[in-house]
C-alpha cells in the first residue's frame, strides 16, 4: 500500500516545496519616492499658507471681520446636495432652480453635510483672536423668510449664541457678494469658488482660497490660484 502511493506522497511534497513566492514574500520597504496627498496638494507654484501662518500674520492687530463661504468651504455640502437633486431632478441640475429644494436645504439637510476641519480650525483661531465671524453664502434665501443654516454652524464649529451672525443670503450672481462683504467691514473672506475671490477683491477684502473637494458635486473645480490669491493648503477636507 505504502509504496502504490509513495509517487503520490511525493508529488505533494514538490508542490508545497514549490508554491508562489508571494505566499511567504516579505513586505518591501517604502521608497521615498511616492508621495502623501498632502504632498501632491503642494506640487503646483501657488501660494500655499497654513492656520499657522494667517494667524502669526495677525499677531498684535486688533480684532477684525472676517467672512466664510459655506458649500465647499465650511461645508462639504455633496450629501445634502445629491440628495435633494435624486429628490427633484434625478440626472440633472435643475433642482438648482427649485425654490423649494433652497427651502429644504436651508432647514434641515445640513445636518448631512459634514463640517470641514481645515473650517474648524480657522474658525477656532478668529474666535479665540476675538474677530466678528460672517457668514455669507450664495444660495437664494429661503421664501418662507425661516433658516436653521445658522444654528447648524453654530452646532458643528461650536460657536456661542453671542458671537453667532445670522448666515447672509445673497443668490448667486456676478459681484453678489461685494456688498455685504463691504458693508460689514470683512478684511479676510474664505471661499472655494472664483467668484470668492474676486468679489472679496472688489469689496477692498483679502479673499483666501478654500480647496474644493475632489468628490465635491459642485463641478466644474476651479483653478486655485488663478489669482495670485493666497490658498489654504490641505483645506480639501
Amino acid at each position: 500500500m505504502f509504496l502504490r502511493h509513495k509517487p503520490a506522497l511525493l508529488l505533494l511534497a514538490s508542490l508545497f516545496s514549490t508554491a508562489p513566492a508571494w505566499s511567504a514574500a516579505e513586505v518591501p520597504e517604502v521608497s521615498e519616492a511616492g508621495a502623501t496627498l498632502q504632498q501632491l496638494n503642494q506640487q503646483y507654484a501657488i501660494h500655499w499658507i497654513t492656520t499657522a501662518q494667517i494667524a502669526e500674520g495677525l499677531q498684535g492687530k486688533a480684532p477684525i471681520d472676517v467672512g466664510f463661504d459655506i458649500d465647499d468651504t465650511v461645508f462639504y455640502s455633496t450629501p445634502a446636495f445629491y440628495h435633494g437633486q435624486q429628490m427633484f431632478s434625478p440626472g440633472s441640475n435643475d433642482f438648482l432652480k427649485n425654490d423649494e429644494f433652497w427651502e429644504q436645504v436651508s432647514n434641515g439637510w445640513d445636518a448631512f453635510s459634514v463640517p470641514k476641519k481645515s473650517a474648524q480650525a480657522l474658525i477656532k483661531l478668529h474666535l479665540e483672536r476675538g474677530d466678528r465671524i460672517w457668514f455669507i453664502t450664495g444660495r437664494p434665501k429661503p421664501k418662507s423668510g425661516h433658516e436653521t443654516i445658522s444654528s447648524q454652524i453654530a452646532k458643528d464649529f461650536g460657536i456661542a449664541a453671542d458671537k453667532m451672525n445670522p448666515v447672509i443670503f445673497t443668490a448667486p450672481g456676478k459681484g453678489a457678494k461685494v456688498n455685504d462683504i463691504r458693508s460689514h467691514h470683512i478684511q479676510i473672506y474664505y471661499g472655494d469658488a472664483d467668484s470668492d475671490i474676486t468679489d472679496a477683491r472688489a469689496a477692498g477684502a483679502e479673499g483666501i482660497r478654500v480647496l474644493r473637494a475632489l468628490n465635491s458635486s459642485n463641478l466644474p473645480l476651479p483653478r486655485n490660484g488663478a489669482f495670485g490669491e493666497r490658498v489654504l493648503i490641505n483645506s480639501d477636507y
